[in-house]
């Protein structure tokens, strides 16, 4: 098969979708991997160690999405890339196509093979694809979080880790999945007090188990959040409805319960945000402030940390790269239930429902492609 990486061009998306070393297992393979022109430089990686490692080189994003029959990529395609898109190509990447119309449009347009990272799927429902990246963002949370807390970024000039003599800071998860378990494990890490809320009374009670004691665990329903957001100076959005658009769990009326200074982090942005406020951010204008509340939601929050975000990335998504490139996408997606799930829009139709849903599109059967 011809793979071709194109480099990425969302605001300050340093990330790429191949390493050199899973360069080398394609090309081992008898596969042929283009990759665009300084691509990897954002990551660490060179045109040339791309080359000793099997690659080609091609110098520009047009001649590397014409030339592939299956293109990687880390974040969605942007409308510059719209055009490029082919029919038939496989394009396999982070979509998050249900908070985002106006690119599940035009990839019903371009009657391409869609096949989404995020929609992966485990037999014991977990997301492998999107496990490292929600492992990244996670802890940047925290990271990012504890910056805009300062007192210069507009925060309530609070530690979160605290000193002798002063308490810590408290630190409110929503959602203990990935996301909220690893923001909830720095957090913890950093001395803060931690509160984490979830649904899922089994999740609880596992958390509760695994935590340090600077953590403690609540049932997630709106009582408790209007109570939880009046005392807490960091809140991270760590909620995830596979596929789908994520609830809105912070409401605007809720803003004017929290303190001024205090920071929201919305890690759930891509899939349209779990808080009504929030609006899709960059890394050069990460922040903004409604009702003297500090909002941090940048989509592409790995794209800060590129060669950990990279490589973490490649680790998960090379086995399937593989089985794609080997069989073809229809046979791999036929014999691996968990690629089938991440098949998203074929020729023009939608077939995976939290897209349809959430767009009030006709669902078409993902078996009636795979004959």
């Amino acid at each position: 098969m011809i793979i071709g990486v194109p480099k990425e061009i969302k605001n300050n998306e340093n990330r790429v979708a191949l390493t050199p070393a899973g360069v080398l297992e394609l090309t081992n393979r008898g596969h042929t991997v283009y990759i665009q022109s300084t691509a990897g430089l954002g990551s660490g990686f060179s045109d040339q160690v791309y080359k000793d490692a099997g690659a080609k080189i091609k110098d520009t994003i047009e001649e590397t999405y014409a030339i592939a029959e299956m293109i990687m990529k880390v974040k969605e395609p942007i409308k510059s890339e719209y055009k490029l898109i082919k029919k038939d190509q496989l394009v396999f990447t982070y979509f998050h196509f249900a908070s985002h119309k106006p690119l599940t449009n035009a990839m019903i347009k371009s009657k391409a093979v869609c096949l989404a990272y995020e929609t992966v799927e485990l037999s014991d429902r977990s997301l492998p694809l999107l496990i490292p990246m929600s492992e990244v963002a996670g802890r940047m949370a925290i990271q990012q979080g504890a910056k805009y807390l300062e007192k210069p970024a507009k925060g309530r000039g609070v530690l979160l880790g605290g000193v002798p003599g002063v308490p810590p800071g408290k630190v409110l998860v929503i959602g203990g999945g990935i996301v909220g378990t690893q923001a909830a494990k720095m957090a913890a890490g950093l001395g803060a007090s931690v509160t984490i809320l979830d649904v899922n009374l089994s999740r609880l009670r596992y958390l509760n188990d695994v935590m340090p004691p600077n953590v403690i665990t609540m049932y997630s329903n709106e009582y408790n959040i209007r109570q939880l957001i009046q005392t807490h100076d960091l809140i991270v959005g760590a909620v995830l409805i596979p596929g789908a658009k994520a609830p809105n769990l912070i409401t605007r009326d809720m803003l004017k319960l929290m303190r001024p200074g205090t920071v929201l982090v919305d890690v759930a942005v891509d899939q349209g945000g779990c808080m009504e406020t929030t609006k899709p951010t960059t890394h050069q204008r990460p922040t903004f402030i409604i009702d003297d509340v500090v909002h941090y939601s940048v989509a592409n929050m790995p794209g800060a940390v590129p060669y950990t975000s990279t490589v973490a990335l490649t680790n998960a998504t090379l086995p399937y790269a593989i089985q794609l490139a080997q069989k073809g996408w229809k046979k791999a997606c036929t014999e691996n239930h968990s690629l089938k799930l991440g098949l998203n829009v074929i020729d023009g139709k939608v077939v995976y429902k939290g897209v349809a849903e959430a767009f009030d599109l006709k669902l078409h059967d993902v078996e009636e492609f795979l004959k």
